[in-house]
């Protein structure tokens, strides 16, 4: 089955079990059934926020580039790469369910001319599809989601530079909708929790969201994303982005029912402490260890993240064989609880210091000319992060704060010091990879596209062959009823529907080399 007759097959379950009154099937109404596109506003998009943005962080993304790793027992081992059929397709259907509404709400807002809507839907619709590509790989773009308004059930995959045009087109569409439209809409003020219907501020989300994609894409010379990027930055009246953490793409919960987090109801045994601790890899990018091995200074984000164990910061094996998972599960730091599990936490989609991570990064490769150097537009990229998990810092057991001084003393420690680092590509990678932390699937693709940092391929990754993934595969029931148009998308990306294909735009795809090989130890 395609994308488009996929999403159709399983929409009876996209919207969440909060929203009773529209829980039937949206996709499969006709247009004039709503009236109001809003009606798929929210449970669409709080949908996605608590799915997509919340529980594939926990879930998938932090369990992938070795931000904790589920050390308990066998039920959960994606951290060994043990990820199959069943989970190709929740994905897969996710993904799709979400987007197959958006698609409804962008008709709805064409046909009863309601622009504001439209941009809106449009910009959400494209942060989710560039999730799925980024996944999957060659998808359906122009063809999918067609099924119910053109009768198209097997959709053509596009290659991947053909659906990140796509997008970025339907990007460009979008911004040109909210310069037309730049007071707040009351229609969406009253249900819209990230930005209360500010039209402008969806603006900068959006071209922001631009930079995020060329970004990605950006080691393809033929998506020329320096120029693209330099003529976004260089024109602000016309590309408005993200320009503080006041902008930020932040969804505010309220704690009330239905706009409450993912985890509001978990156990903290569920949540954290018989299972999820901090891995290896994160343990080390954020603790000093100086010349007498004593770990003398942390990432100030850390505690906030993370519970210290009765021994120092600790982290447990990623990747491990079940008896090294088992023995370096005892002592390892663990999330923080009443940190996250708050059913008012909020949700970031995107953030201020990700678009100065990608302006820096584009400026020390030489891609863009701006009036600041990579070096400034890395400490201030490292300063909003630091900043923007301040607020949290409150709710920990023992109450954490993050000030400018406590920024100062980092920027000046060899965690992250600027001067100190011989290659500057792999530090930005690195702290924006931290700078990552708990905002969706995002340092999973940009582990995949940069090579940093360098994880460790556990001894118990036998399940992928010891290889790191590259993607997700394509789902049995998406190749056996849409088949010519899979086996294309595979032939086109050169490989096997399998995980150790990767995307067009990945470190290994570009270079030929294999992404963290394995290394017994």
């Amino acid at each position: 089955m395609g994308l488009a007759a996929l999403s159709l097959a399983v929409a009876g379950t996209s919207c969440t079990r909060d929203f009773e009154e529209t829980n039937h099937d949206p996709n499969n109404m006709m247009l004039g059934d709503l009236q109001n596109p809003y009606a798929m506003f929210t449970p669409t998009f709080y949908g996605m926020t608590n799915s997509q943005w919340q529980n594939y962080t926990w879930f998938w993304n932090d369990e992938l580039v070795q931000f904790t790793t589920h050390s308990g027992g066998v039920t959960r081992e994606e951290n060994r790469y043990k990820i199959g059929e069943s989970n190709f397709s929740s994905l897969w259907n996710g993904y799709a369910n979400r987007v197959t509404n958006i698609m409804h709400m962008i008709e709805l807002a064409k046909k009863y001319k309601v622009p504001a809507a439209e941009a809106v839907g449009l910009t959400l619709k494209v942060a989710l599809m560039e999730n799925l590509t980024a996944i999957y790989g060659d998808i359906p773009y122009k063809e999918a989601f067609r099924g119910r308004t053109e009768g198209i059930i097997q959709p053509k995959f596009e290659s991947q530079k053909e659906v990140y045009e796509d997008m970025l087109a339907e990007l460009e569409e979008a911004n040109k909708i909210y310069a037309e439209n730049k007071k707040v809409d009351e229609a969406l003020k009253a249900i819209d929790q990230m930005y209360e219907g500010d039209l402008r501020q969806w603006r900068k989300f959006n071209n922001s969201l631009m930079l995020r994609l060329l970004c990605r894409v950006s080691g393809r010379d033929e998506m020329n994303a320096g120029a693209r990027i330099q003529a976004i930055i260089a024109d602000q009246e016309n590309y408005p982005v993200i320009s503080s953490n006041a902008d930020n793409a932040t969804v505010k919960l309220t704690g009330v029912d239905p706009y409450f987090s993912y985890f509001h109801n978990k156990l903290k045994n569920d949540f954290t402490s018989s299972s999820y601790k901090a891995a290896e890899q994160v343990i080390k990018m954020t603790v000093y260890v100086d010349e007498k091995g004593v770990q003398s200074y942390t990432d100030p984000r850390l505690p906030i993240w993370f519970v210290e164990g009765n021994d120092g910061w600790k982290g447990a094996i990623a990747g491990g064989t079940p008896t090294e998972r088992s023995s370096s599960n005892n002592g390892a730091a663990q999330l923080n609880y009443e940190v996250f599990v708050r059913d008012d936490a909020p949700v970031y989609y995107m953030d201020y210091a990700e678009v100065l991570f990608i302006l820096a990064e584009m400026s020390e490769r030489g891609k863009i000319s701006i009036d600041r150097t990579s070096k400034e537009l890395y400490e201030e990229a490292v300063k909003a992060s630091l900043l923007k998990w301040a607020p949290w810092g409150q709710f920990s057991t023992t109450p954490r704060d993050i000030t400018e001084d406590d920024v100062n003393v980092f920027l000046a420690s060899a965690l992250a010091n600027w001067d100190m680092a011989e290659n500057k590509l792999r530090l930005i990678g690195e702290q924006k990879y931290l700078a990552l932390f708990w905002t969706g699937m995002e340092a999973y693709h940009e582990v995949r596209r940069t090579a940093y940092p360098e994880l460790t391929i556990g001894n118990g990754t036998d399940y992928n062959d010891y290889k790191y993934p590259q993607r997700f595969a394509y789902p049995n029931v998406t190749v056996a009823n849409n088949r010519q148009n899979v086996q294309e998308a595979l032939t086109r990306m050169g490989g096997d529907n399998t995980m150790k294909t990767p995307v067009w735009w990945s470190y290994s795809a570009i270079t030929g080399k294999e992404l963290f090989p394995y290394k017994e130890h």
